[in-house]
């Protein structure tokens, strides 16, 4: 039967590219957008949106966790364990994006659109989205069991998921602001047709999402068969424990908590800085032009780095180099946009490593807890780490609200303060390279996981299926 099998190539490749390439056309939208449509459109107070977004990802502590014990503990079906959520999950998912964004109750009272932002919000990101991102996550171990083919295949996820962002990033702020002259001469930027431009992209970006699973679904096969938990031998106390108490998952999670922040963080606030403080949001639109050329660049060398390296070394090194950048930046406080966007965009090239490099090291942290504990548990153990990256990417959001209202940000007014404007710039800089350096530090000095150490483990469970060792 497994002669019939076509062997790992380019075609798993291109398919789980187009995953995360819909996964992110819809979350990107969310990250640097959401927030605008409901400060901008609906008039919200930034701090109520902000409680929103931490009040979500405690929802998603328990809905995170349940899809991976699911996963874990549902058979072998005729298209494998993991690809028929992306059957099943594709439509609700982008549907659910859809809905977030409807401009036509900007009217109603503040009790109405609150309720409906819960709603919506939870809907698309704990249920949704939960129910979809993390058995695609944790197909990669299941498309293959080689480190080099795994690295490669987590490196089109990267890819996939930075093209995504580039359509976003790039047409977002041309589609979704408007540049005028007021009376008096002075340059404004508002929200395009009055904020109903965003159901309308919304749609658009709804539909290329389904598009994307359905490639994702007939390119990739799944060939490494995970063994089915028992539901009644799976405990979740245990299972949180064990993770807990291995160093390796501490770091991973660590490590990408403070990413993820601070990559949202900056995407958040880019929206603000290039429309409100540089009054150029084209310019944000080069920016996500160049950074897209970076990682598309950086894609052919990424697996021959890890190789060398390691993906613990080399993740340290460019994330280190990212966090003295936006330092830089913020010592200089550049006034030209052209200069910020070459100088951003060069120093965030340690972020895109890392988007390349660490889907391998969660892999990596699954195979090490099973050579430890005896057990496979791909979609708990992705649940978890999943649910890390979307507190990161809750406290990134949220926070920008707090910031936002912090430093005085009117919701709704065209114009803002020099006061507020240089906090805005304060933020974008000093905020990233904080977090930056923390990265740093959780996985050099808590991620235990070497070059020699991935090797050993890769061997060791090879053999185990091999039923050569114990």
């Amino acid at each position: 039967m497994n002669k019939t099998i076509r062997p790992f190539g380019m075609k798993d490749k291109i398919g789980y590219l187009f995953g995360d390439f819909g996964n992110d056309v819809m979350l990107i939208f969310v990250g640097q957008f959401l927030m605008v449509f409901y400060t901008q459109v609906w008039g919200m107070k930034p701090a109520i949106v902000g409680t929103m977004f931490l009040v979500s990802r405690l929802v998603d502590a328990f809905t995170d966790i349940t899809m991976g014990r699911i996963v874990d503990t549902t058979p072998q079906g005729k298209d494998g364990k993991f690809k028929r959520w992306i059957r099943i999950m594709a439509a609700p998912v982008a549907i659910a994006s859809f809905l977030l964004y409807q401009s036509f109750l900007r009217d109603y009272s503040m009790t109405v659109k609150i309720i409906y932002m819960y709603i919506t919000y939870l809907l698309y990101g704990s249920i949704c989205f939960t129910g979809i991102n993390i058995p695609y996550g944790a197909m990669a171990s299941a498309i293959t069991d080689k480190p080099d083919e795994r690295q490669s295949l987590v490196t089109f996820r990267a890819m996939g998921a930075y093209i995504g962002e580039f359509l976003i990033g790039f047409f977002g702020p041309l589609v979704i602001y408007q540049r005028i002259i007021a009376n008096d001469g002075v340059t404004q930027i508002v929200i395009r047709n009055n904020g109903n431009i965003f159901p309308v992209a919304a749609g658009g970006i709804s539909l290329i999402a389904i598009i994307c699973y359905y490639i994702c679904y007939t390119c990739t096969t799944e060939r490494i068969k995970v063994p089915v938990l028992s539901k009644e031998g799976l405990s979740f106390t245990r299972s949180v424990k064990m993770i807990f108490s291995n160093r390796a998952m501490i770091g991973i999670l660590g490590g990408t908590l403070c990413l993820v922040f601070g990559n949202l963080l900056t995407g958040g606030l880019n929206a603000y800085l290039y429309a409100y403080y540089f009054k150029m949001p084209e310019a944000l639109s080069t920016y996500n032009a160049i950074k897209l050329g970076i990682a598309l660049t950086m894609a052919t060398g990424v697996t021959f780095v890890v190789k060398k390296l390691g993906r613990r070394e080399a993740i340290s090194v460019m994330i280190g180099f990212t966090a003295v950048v936006f330092v830089v930046l913020n010592i200089l406080k550049i006034q030209n946009p052209w200069l910020y966007v070459t100088t951003a965009v060069i120093g965030f090239s340690g972020v895109t490593f890392f988007g390349y490099t660490v889907w391998g090291a969660i892999i990596d942290v699954i195979d090490d807890t099973e050579v430890k504990t005896g057990k496979r548990e791909d979609g708990t153990l992705y649940a978890i780490y999943s649910f890390s990256r979307k507190l990161g990417q809750a406290l990134g959001s949220s926070i920008v609200g707090y910031a936002l209202a912090f430093i005085g940000f009117q919701a709704g007014v065209k114009e803002q303060s020099q006061e507020v404007l240089n906090g805005i710039y304060n933020l974008a800089t000093l905020g990233p390279a904080a977090l930056f350096t923390l990265v740093v530090i959780m996985f050099m000095l808590v991620y235990p996981l070497s070059k020699k150490k991935v090797n050993e483990n890769a061997e060791i469970l090879r053999l185990r299926r091999e039923g050569k060792k114990d």
